[in-house]
């Protein structure tokens, strides 16, 4: 039991820290590009994964076989799902962006079922859709400005939320087999690696390389740097790894809703954007459904 425990602690940990992202993001968009961001978050959760991982008592060794099974876990995320999001969210609106993904608890929840063999009860698939709802009731009810997205944007952002949800559900069985800290340590430095060589090639094709340690030069930009690479990257990554040793997939899934709650009232309290009744009506709803659907767990 007390190992489930510190499961959800990690799920919460996990939420708080993604939810605050965002500001984050917000703040070093006003300084770099994304795919700069993505570098430079990548390096920074990269150094820091090898000084930490460096006193870890047990040696991280990775064998061809090992590297082999991890590798697609890391394609999944953070490669292939920060890539569709970034792209996506260039052809499309960010309501329309949160809409989609507040799917992926329904996608792991299919997937889990599949290919884990993680069966939900009514009760809980009753919960996870009202969380769901929350979310898109939230998003729908921000997007009435008129503005649409493409098919192409829908299309990348869908697969930045599939790719989230075939995490989730990989990382659920690879968590049996490997230790936390490999799992961390290897998707920390394949992102590092491959959001590096994306950023350089662009620079290099514009020939604008000199400018791609300018951001450093800001304040604001290193410390947001700092929390998203350190936390938000490589901690993040950790905490997600140890909850899905612990906890199932569909259950873990649930808490990225919560995490877009969180991202909303973070805007709100330190941003001073407007409170919205809707707001209010979508976290009940959020709320409602994480905690339904592990309480239902808890009795079976």
């Amino acid at each position: 039991m007390f190992s489930y425990n510190k499961a959800y602690l990690a799920a919460i940990i996990y939420t708080f820290i993604i939810g605050f992202s965002f500001m984050f993001v917000k703040i070093a968009l006003l300084t770099a590009d994304p795919s700069d961001i993505l570098a430079h978050r990548f390096t920074v959760a990269g150094l820091a994964s090898i000084i930490v991982f460096s006193f870890n008592k047990t040696k991280l060794r990775m064998p061809k076989q090992d590297f082999i099974k991890i590798l697609p876990l890391a394609l999944l995320y953070p490669a292939l799902f920060f890539c569709f999001q970034v792209f996506g969210l260039f052809y499309t609106t960010s309501a329309q962006a949160g809409i989609i993904q507040a799917c992926i608890p329904i996608l792991t929840l299919l997937l889990a079922a599949y290919f884990l063999k993680e069966y939900a009860s009514s009760r809980e698939k009753l919960f996870t859709f009202l969380s769901v709802t929350g979310v898109i009731y939230i998003f729908a009810m921000s997007s009435f400005s008129g503005k649409q997205g493409n098919l192409l944007g829908i299309l990348l952002i869908f697969l930045s939320a599939l790719s989230a949800s075939c995490y989730n559900v990989l990382a659920r069985n690879l968590t049996k087999k490997y230790t936390t800290s490999t799992l961390t340590y290897f998707m920390t430095i394949f992102g590092m690696i491959i959001f590096n060589f994306i950023a350089i090639i662009k620079h290099l094709s514009t020939h604008t390389l000199t400018d791609y340690f300018m951001p450093f030069t800001n304040n604001s930009f290193l410390l947001s740097i700092l929390y998203l690479g350190v936390l938000s990257s490589l901690l993040t990554a950790y905490l997600s790894n140890y909850a899905l040793s612990k906890i199932t997939a569909s259950k873990m899934s649930l808490f990225s809703n919560l995490a877009t709650l969180i991202t909303i009232f973070a805007g709100i309290i330190f941003l001073k954007e407007t409170l919205q009744y809707y707001h209010i009506i979508g976290a009940v709803f959020i709320l409602a459904g994480i905690i339904g659907t592990n309480c239902s767990s808890s009795k079976k």
